[in-house]
């Protein structure tokens, strides 16, 4: 079984968690599209509408002819839909992989139920061997840079690449992250930081990890 197989079940699994009628957040990445993608098929019309945490996944969302509406717009979201880089068994995760992470932690904030689908290969014991994506404005890119050495990570600039918002993106490797919450609060505060991705005061509400032997539900 290949890793996309095993996302597209963690995809399909995420159905179920669908309320009909409400509008639902919808995030971005690869195992996002088959999600979008299965609630096309197999749910069609059942959601009012969807907020979307990119363009990319906008777009997707559209082609299958649902209707993708502002946050402002619509209020509170019943659940919202993601993929994640890492997630530990506290279920905080390490997203932005994409380059989609401030969005994405909008619309987590605006979600009475965050579900994180991923492969099982994203389970891990300490979050970090992922580089850890850090959002900033592009004049403090040397500033949070050096902030980031000092916590004991190696910063990469994302070159040629800008976020939705039209930001740079750092990618700190190295860093093992044993506290996830203070952490994401530390460079959080950093000037220029717009936000890290750390999804930890926020987490996921459940964890659904296509594998092998079909998909496995952890909630913290």
């Amino acid at each position: 079984m290949t890793a996309d197989d095993k996302k597209k079940l963690a995809a399909i699994a995420a159905l179920e968690y669908v309320v009909p009628g409400t509008v639902i957040g919808v995030g971005t990445g690869s195992t996002v599209n088959h999600f979008i993608d299965a609630l096309a098929e197999r749910m069609k019309g059942a959601v009012e509408a969807a907020v979307s945490s990119s363009e990319a996944s906008t777009a997707r969302l559209k082609q299958h002819g649902i209707p993708v509406i502002d946050l402002n717009a619509a209020g509170s979201l019943s659940i919202y839909v993601d993929g994640a880089d890492e997630s530990n068994r506290h279920l905080h995760l390490i997203k932005g992989g994409g380059g989609a992470l401030t969005r994405e932690k909008i619309v987590a904030a605006a979600s009475q139920t965050f579900v994180c689908i991923a492969d099982d290969s994203k389970l891990v014991d300490v979050l970090g061997e992922f580089p850890l994506p850090v959002e900033v404005i592009p004049m403090a890119r040397s500033l949070v840079a050096r902030q980031l050495t000092a916590l004991g990570g190696q910063p990469k600039w994302r070159e040629g690449f800008v976020t939705d918002n039209g930001n740079d993106i750092l990618d700190v490797h190295n860093l093992e992250i044993m506290e996830p919450m203070k952490m994401e609060t530390q460079i959080n505060q950093m000037a220029g930081v717009v936000t890290v991705g750390i999804f930890a005061h926020r987490p996921a509400d459940v964890l659904l990890l296509g594998g092998e032997d079909g998909v496995r539900t952890i909630k913290p």
